[in-house]
């Protein structure tokens, strides 16, 4: 049986999000997903999305793509950023009747991230204040956080301007490298 993966649009989110089924192929993925994967391409460039998509997942994000093992990275590249990869085991029917055996989500990895409580303590961030920090530090775009937080982009720059007053800086990458050597 040849299953059609569904592409679609994230409604707010910056993760990929993958469905796999009881034999390990793709049966869902949402945008972002596809675009990490078919990175530096866009999805649309592929003619057979679907083919493309299940061999690189199976090449990129099995630890041994030969075998028929669940094993998959905790980690992956693509282009120069690093994701994280998140797996979930699921029992039960999908709506479509194909099973589901794991969900997959891909969250750009960021390993040096500094203390948010640290930093927020230091430069008295609100909770506001700190989930845009969060997002920046992980090297989010301003609409890839309004996104993420379900705000409007010129919301985010509000958030990043007051950010920048009270760290005494006037930059976006000035407010990264102040939280990393506030952790010191």
């Amino acid at each position: 049986m040849v299953m059609q993966i569904r592409v679609m649009n994230p409604p707010t989110t910056s993760e990929g999000f993958l469905l796999l089924d009881s034999s390990l192929h793709p049966i869902f993925a949402n945008r972002v997903a596809a675009e990490i994967l078919s990175y530096p391409q866009k999805p649309e460039a592929h003619r057979n999305l679907n083919a493309f998509l299940a061999s690189k997942i199976h090449s990129t994000l099995f630890v041994d793509p030969t075998s028929r093992s669940a094993a998959l990275v905790s980690e992956f590249l693509s282009g120069r950023r690093r994701y994280q990869c998140r797996v979930y085991s699921l029992s039960g029917p999908t709506n479509g009747g194909t099973e589901a055996s794991m969900a997959v989500v891909l969250e750009r990895f960021s390993a040096v991230a500094p203390s948010i409580s640290q930093v927020s303590a230091r430069f008295h961030l609100t909770t506001r204040e700190q989930e845009v920090l969060r997002h920046l530090l992980v090297g989010r775009t301003t609409k890839e956080i309004a996104t993420g937080m379900e705000i409007s982009p010129h919301t985010v720059k509000a958030f990043l301007r007051m950010i920048m007053v009270k760290m005494g800086v006037s930059t976006r990458s000035a407010i990264v490298g102040k939280a990393l050597s506030a952790r010191e």
